[in-house]
């Protein structure tokens, strides 16, 4: 991320932002065969799906994994799911062509009921398949909260990821640096210099999505990340989201150029971004 003699408050001051309301295909930047990342907390699993389907509506193939660990699918979330070593899931996947619209890949069922995901080398391999609509990984764990910091080895994003989703649940908006609302807060706490059980507002979040240790991580050079604000009805109070959405772009990070708003579920979404006049 770029240093600046400039603060983000003075920056703010400068900043014009523009809003408009777009269908996922649009929001998220899913192009025919792009890579996805999903990093972060507050629906994930939920945004993947989604997001999947509305890719297959384009038509082609597309492939739904993690390279850390999920909850198996349900039949309404994808058609199949394959688990199998990696070669065998690679010759499955170009077999699934034509056959299927949304699969799920992963190499084993785990004892806890999770699926045990794939290496970022079977993601690069996957890729390289002619014909997908896309690939979506999930690269990231939340323990089910909706703010999270990541460990050292945390997010596992593959090289190939065009796009990094950077996921944060607004429900979050207001909580305690604590454990029950934040997974792994003490790193959170870290990388703010915050003390635990302070209070966590726009600037907060912001700063955990664009800091140089925070959710987004590893994300490749050439990927741009697009931060989604999770959890907010677009009928209701955008004030919150806002602020949030403000403070990140205010970071002035060159990989992100919008934040998106609304709920994984839904069809529309609101996209803030900078005007040309105000970068």
């Amino acid at each position: 991320m770029p240093h600046s003699n400039a603060s983000n408050s003075d920056i703010k001051d400068k900043l014009s932002l523009s809003e408009r309301m777009a269908g996922p295909r649009e929001a998220f930047c899913l192009a025919n065969g792009v890579v996805i990342s999903l990093v972060g907390a507050g629906g994930k699993t939920t945004l993947m799906y989604a997001l999947a389907k509305e890719l297959a509506r384009a038509g082609g193939l597309a492939i739904t994994t993690t390279t850390t660990k999920i909850l198996p699918p349900s039949r309404q979330e994808s058609e199949t799911l394959l688990l199998d070593q990696e070669e065998a899931l690679l010759t499955k996947a170009t077999e699934s062509k034509g056959r299927h619209q949304v699969i799920t890949m992963a190499r084993r069922s785990l004892d806890s009921g999770k699926l045990g995901g794939v290496s970022p080398g079977l993601v690069e391999r996957l890729a390289l398949i002619d014909g997908l609509s896309g690939i979506i990984v999930e690269a990231d764990g939340s323990a089910r909260r909706s703010l999270k910091a990541p460990n050292s080895t945390e997010p596992v994003i593959p090289e190939s990821t065009n796009v990094v989703i950077a996921v944060v649940g607004m429900e979050a908006m207001g909580c305690l640096l604590d454990d029950t609302h934040v997974f792994r807060a003490s790193i959170a706490a870290e990388l703010l210099g915050l003390p635990m059980g302070a209070r966590v507002g726009a600037e907060e979040i912001a700063r955990l999505i664009t800091h140089p240790r925070g959710i987004a991580k590893g994300t490749p050079a050439k990927a741009q990340i697009v931060p989604f604000l999770n959890q907010v009805d677009l009928g209701g109070d955008l004030a919150p989201a806002r602020a949030v959405a403000e403070a990140i772009l205010a970071a002035g990070h060159p990989q992100i150029q919008r934040v998106v708003v609304g709920e994984a579920r839904k069809d529309n979404f609101l996209v803030i971004e900078v005007t040309a006049d105000g970068q």
